[in-house]
């Protein structure tokens, strides 16, 4: 199973966009983010769809299109990029219902859900309190 980077590669696309803006830039192409990125631009302009329906991009179209960010990158949280790519819960149960005789197949799911409940706040507490300008502050550190 491999672990899932929307919201890595969303972070970084908004990222990227704040740090073009802020080198004067107005917009930047799908084609542009996805080099940066390393993928096919499709990639890019799927999740920012999302982050535009989400009030975190918009977009231009005609003549000068491209991408840019909606809000300033001070504004927008992790979490936020995070609701807006993966709308779902982090871990669900069982598709199907499990035997309720049996006693793990009675008691597995409201075990799990408690688990699953705090690790669910964990995880959107942590991504509340960075920004992306903190994860453009520690990118231009690393760099």
């Amino acid at each position: 199973m491999s672990a899932n980077s929307r919201l890595t590669i969303a972070a970084h696309a908004l990222t990227w966009i704040g740090l073009y803006q802020r080198r004067g830039h107005e917009v930047a192409t799908s084609e542009q983010i996805a080099t940066s990125v390393n993928t096919n631009p499709v990639v890019i302009r799927r999740l920012l769809a999302k982050l535009s329906k989400a009030g975190l991009a918009d977009s231009r179209r005609g003549a000068g299109a491209g991408w840019m960010l909606a809000r300033d990158l001070a504004a927008i949280t992790l979490l936020d990029v995070y609701q807006a790519i993966e709308p779902g819960p982090v871990f669900a149960l069982h598709r199907g219902t499990p035997d309720p005789e049996c006693v793990v197949g009675h008691g597995i799911g409201p075990a799990m859900t408690a688990v699953y409940d705090d690790v669910e706040a964990a995880l959107r507490g942590e991504l509340a309190k960075t920004t992306l300008e903190d994860v453009l502050r520690d990118v231009l550190k690393a760099a």
